[in-house]
């Protein structure tokens, strides 16, 4: 993006909807994209047409993947997870190259591959990160901040240093012998969430100058300056954006650091003039928490991941100048005529203007081209119509008012309706399970849940498999299980019952 351009408008472009869970974290390269969700798996793209690779998605991880990341190059990608691991993987087979297990083995939130590909930082559930020596995929140093959880990283454009944020709320600057160089309390109210640098150098005889941005639980997005000279370091609020309302949960920068991209609780992305601290645009597209944004840094694209289970691809209009021949391989955006998506599926939802995860909002229209979509259920259109069957009403039908109300008489066509509305009902409740219901583990609907002996409840089969395999340590706390027994939770048991049964 050339530097300085106004953005006149932003786009949606594409909507992507191959994850089964929440969206955890966007990354580009120069061709590529990479998603990760809880749902255990990497999804790669291209970004020229959004097509998926042949060989995504990425199967490796044994929980769910909370972050990835590119090599400078692009060739590798390292992805980091709840099962103790940070992967690396190679972009021309999907194969994975190296294993790197975290030191003690505690759920890894958040991994950052240096500017120079140099080396690579992890961060974990337990306070501690892990400093790998990236070519050779070898443990190099650690270090750990007691009572917390490392969940945001990031280098400096230097390569020499790197900020952390964690959820007591600080921020920490560290160089590659994890000597702590600064500390910002209270950086963010309540936790930080996301932080990242700007990839731009100011430097002069004695001062070498730095801007972070970092995100929290406080609603605020931070702009800093990081000034290192003579061997101190100095770090000032420069700007506090309020543009959302809710918690901030990730941040980034363009490749040129002219704009600076947030999500949030609010389910809005924000764009905003980095330089000028001025808001652009707020984009309001998700239908859940947007946890995830990450930007081109060939093309005037923005990714932004939810736990509504989609990314978001958005193109910035007159983001710069010479861009044309990206631009002209780009997919159009959703508001021109043509297809709107990768595949026929993703074009015929845009073009509806309907989503699975939304089913009760959809009009009697909605309903109507649905039905119309399969050549056997078309023929009850006019049947719905003459009944008001809106998205609400569609999800209360029974076999019974199929057949006494609607008087759908085949019963072939009224099972194979039946079917559709079954699943159609699925899509609809599965993102809005309450998280009690979920396994801290898996992170899907618990059907035998238990009590483990950090007083935490986990599906039986999740948590017997990690304490097998994680010498009996709490998924939770990451301390010591002082017994392996497992006590049948038979209230949430029945809670989770009573919910099912409700939808």
């Amino acid at each position: 993006m050339e530097k300085g351009a106004p953005v006149q408008k932003t786009l949606l472009v594409c909507t992507l909807k191959d994850h089964l869970d929440d969206v955890n974290w966007c990354a580009f390269s120069s061709s590529l994209l990479a998603t990760c969700s809880g749902d255990k798996t990497i999804r790669l793209y291209n970004t020229s047409d959004f097509s998926e690779l042949p060989f995504s998605p990425l199967k490796g991880h044994g929980y769910g993947v909370h972050c990835c990341c590119f090599s400078a190059c692009g060739r590798l990608l390292a992805s980091c997870s709840t099962d103790a691991t940070t992967l690396v993987w190679s972009m021309d087979s999907g194969d994975v190259e190296a294993v790197l297990e975290h030191p003690g083995r505690s759920p890894v939130r958040i991994c950052a591959v240096s500017p120079d590909s140099l080396h690579l930082v992890s961060g974990a559930s337990d306070g501690s990160l892990a400093l790998w020596d990236f070519p050779s995929k070898q443990l190099k140093r650690t270090g750990t901040v007691q009572d917390t959880t490392m969940v945001a990283c990031s280098f400096s454009p230097c390569s020499q240093m790197f900020m952390s944020g964690s959820t007591y709320g600080d921020l920490r600057l560290w160089d590659l012998h994890m000597k702590q160089l600064h500390k910002e309390n209270n950086a963010h109210d309540l936790g930080v969430t996301c932080c990242a640098f700007a990839p731009n150098i100011l430097s002069n005889d004695r001062t070498v100058q730095f801007r972070l941005a970092s995100c929290g639980q406080d609603s605020l997005l931070k702009i800093w300056t990081i000034s290192v000279f003579s061997g101190a370091c100095k770090m000032l609020l420069l700007h506090t954006l309020t543009g959302q309302s809710a918690p901030v949960l990730s941040c980034a920068y363009s490749s040129d650091g002219q704009l600076l991209v947030s999500g949030s609780v609010d389910k809005t992305v924000t764009v905003y003039d980095a330089n000028n601290a001025v808001l652009l645009h707020t984009l309001h597209q998700h239908e859940r928490y947007v946890t995830a944004c990450a930007l081109s840094p060939t093309s005037p694209l923005i990714a932004t991941g939810s736990m509504d289970k989609t990314v978001n691809i958005w193109r910035l209009e007159d983001a710069c100048s010479g861009c044309g021949e990206e631009d002209s391989h780009l997919p159009p955006s959703q508001s021109e005529e043509s297809a709107v998506a990768p595949n026929d599926a993703r074009g015929r939802a845009a073009a509806a203007g309907r989503s699975a995860l939304l089913v009760s909002d959809w009009s009697e229209e909605d309903v109507s081209a649905w039905l119309r979509e399969d050549e056997a259920l078309a023929g009850l259109v006019d049947k719905f119509r003459a009944n008001n069957i809106d998205g609400t009403e569609l999800l209360r039908l029974t076999k019974e008012t199929l057949a006494s109300e609607l008087r759908v008489e085949s019963v072939g066509l009224r099972n194979k309706l039946w079917r559709s509305v079954e699943e159609l009902r699925s899509n609809s409740f599965s993102s809005g399970i309450p998280c009690e219901f979920l396994c801290p583990i898996t992170r899907e609907l618990m059907r035998e849940p238990v009590i483990a002996a950090d007083g935490y409840s986990y599906e039986r089969e999740a948590i017997a498999g990690w304490i097998s395999t994680k010498n009996r340590s709490s998924p939770m706390t990451n301390l010591p299980l002082m017994t392996t027994l497992l006590t049948p939770n038979y209230t949430l048991k029945m809670a989770i019952n009573r919910w099912r049964s409700s939808q």
